[in-house]
C-alpha cells in the first residue's frame, strides 16, 4: 500500500501534465481530455507497482511524443511564414 501511495502522486502529476499539453492538441482539448480520462479510468484499479510504473513510463513517452508534435507544428508554421515555396 505504501508503494502504491508514492506512485499515486506520480500518476496525478502525469495526468496534470498530459491535461496541460492536451490544450493544444490538433483535434481539440475536449477530444484529448475525454481520451485521457478514459485511459486513466481503464487502469484505475491497477494495484501492481511494476505495472503502474510501466503505465507511468508509457504516459511519459506520450508526453515526449506530444512535445515533438507541437515542436514540429511550430517549426512548419515558422518555415511557411519565412520561406516561400519557390526557394530551395
Amino acid at each position: 500500500v505504501r508503494m502504491a501511495n508514492s506512485l499515486r502522486g506520480e500518476v496525478i502529476k502525469l495526468y496534470k501534465n498530459l491535461l496541460y499539453l492536451g490544450r493544444e492538441y490538433p483535434k481539440g482539448a475536449d477530444y484529448f481530455r475525454s481520451r485521457l480520462k478514459a485511459a486513466f479510468l481503464k487502469n484505475k484499479d491497477e494495484k501492481d507497482p511494476e505495472k503502474i510504473k510501466q503505465l507511468i513510463a508509457r504516459g511519459e513517452f506520450v508526453i515526449k511524443e506530444l512535445e515533438a508534435l507541437y515542436f514540429l507544428r511550430k517549426y512548419r508554421a515558422m518555415k511557411q511564414r519565412y520561406y516561400s515555396e519557390d526557394k530551395p
